[in-house]
């Protein structure tokens, strides 16, 4: 059984850690929680980090409680927010709740034994208090000054603050104070930016009961370049198959820099520290090879998708930037087809052109309305020259017959030079 904070610690997964942590989890079984937001129905990428607190802890021999913020959904966390967020009705929420609870089931374990994880919603609990009685029984051990010294009030004060949001700050602190009460759950994690948020679980809980409560909070994770981890040119990486396809979520691993690679696979991976610095040693040796990228792009779209999903993902990646084949494209469904394509100039022709009565020649230029090729003699010389592919089959003969197979009934891949792709549908 490893230990959880050495763990976290040789992983670069420690920003801050209360004293006395890590002797609470060396002396006992310890309950720990993180609160995830609500306001959508996947998990992202950028939830993948405390995700991974969670799988380690409970590869620690401890137990992980996953808090859905059902009722702080409802109000907003200003935490690195610049302005306030739209709320959600209880309906919505809960739905929500549904589907990052099955995310949630592919990285931990919910099922018997004593460090099950367990996930609860905290608008179980707030719908039952009234508003006099939260302000007495919460609001008088917690100052204005306490409040508003912490970095997420203080940020937002000058562009202005809503009391609602003003109020997440005691209803993060009573969460960790009910869960202790009720579960006896002694340590919150999240990321650095919910340090303030935390800590005021932690007076709560001192304050109320007299209880002593840890926190723990991981750094926030950019790129090499500064950006923000986790965000593309069209938003969120998603969890979800549905927002963020296989092949997208696969892509998105194997395109990091290398000095993102090298950091994400110590956050990422399950694997222990001598077979990652080996991976590493290995990726050094080659770095055109691309082997760090290669295994956290692996392991992370297997866990998250499945096998059978990654290994459409690598097939899918050989299609634009490996040795494919005709037999290759054909056996990649539509959908994939069009993901892998995404961008790639299309062009629509009609079926009655399809026969073996036309050449490649005809077909690619004055079939296509001039889009692939010009003229005829630009297609003929490149034709010739062996620049030209239609479904990964290199033409080599400008008077071929255009009596290639359709892929999915429906498309022509043309490849034209190295990089330049056209998907052709036949309608």
């Amino acid at each position: 059984m490893q230990d959880f904070i050495s763990e976290l610690g040789w992983r670069g997964m420690i920003h801050d850690i209360m004293p006395g942590t890590q002797e609470q989890l060396a002396k006992e079984f310890t309950s720990a929680y993180i609160g995830f937001d609500p306001t959508a129905d996947s998990l992202h990428i950028g939830n993948l980090v405390q995700i991974m607190l969670l799988v380690h802890l409970q590869r620690g021999g401890h137990k992980p409680y996953a808090l859905v913020g059902g009722a702080t959904g409802m109000v907003g966390d200003p935490s690195g927010k610049s302005a306030e967020r739209q709320l959600l009705e209880e309906e919505e929420l809960r739905h929500n709740e549904s589907c990052i609870r099955k995310q949630l089931s592919s990285f931990l374990d919910f099922e018997g034994g004593k460090n099950a994880a367990e996930m609860v919603n905290n608008y179980d609990w707030f719908k039952e208090i009234g508003f006099i009685e939260f302000l007495r029984d919460v609001g008088k051990h917690i100052t204005i000054n306490y409040m508003t010294s912490k970095e997420s009030v203080k940020t937002r004060l000058e562009t202005g603050l809503s009391f609602t949001e003003f109020s997440y700050q005691l209803m993060q602190g009573y969460d960790f104070y009910w869960l202790y009460q009720h579960h006896g759950v002694k340590l919150q994690m999240g990321g650095s930016d919910q340090w303030g948020n935390i800590v005021t679980g932690t007076e709560i809980i001192r304050r109320k009961c007299a209880g002593e409560a840890f926190a723990l909070t991981t750094p926030l994770v950019t790129k090499s370049d500064g950006s923000k981890f986790g965000k593309t040119e069209q938003g969120n990486v998603w969890l979800d198959p549905k927002r963020t396809s296989p092949y997208q979520f696969y892509q998105f691993w194997l395109n990091c820099a290398d000095d993102d690679a090298q950091k994400l696979i110590r956050i990422f991976s399950t694997r222990g520290q001598q077979e990652i610095e080996q991976v590493e040693q290995e990726h050094l040796k080659n770095p055109h090879l691309r082997v760090l990228q290669k295994e956290l792009a692996r392991e992370i779209t297997i866990r998250v998708h499945s096998d059978t999903e990654y290994q459409r993902a690598v097939e899918a990646s050989q299609i634009l930037f490996g040795k494919s084949t005709a037999q290759d494209l054909q056996r990649i469904d539509e959908q994939m087809l069009l993901t892998v394509f995404e961008g790639v100039p299309q062009v629509a022709v009609s079926r009655s052109v399809l026969n073996p009565e036309v050449n490649v020649t005809d077909f690619l230029s004055e079939m296509t309305d001039g889009y692939i090729f010009k003229s005829k003699g630009e297609a003929r010389r490149m034709i010739s020259g062996g620049g030209v592919s239609i479904n990964k089959t290199r033409l080599n003969d400008a008077m071929q017959p255009m009596d290639f197979e359709l892929i999915n009934d429906k498309y022509f891949v043309v490849q034209k030079g190295k990089k330049n792709y056209y998907l052709i549908k036949a309608e």
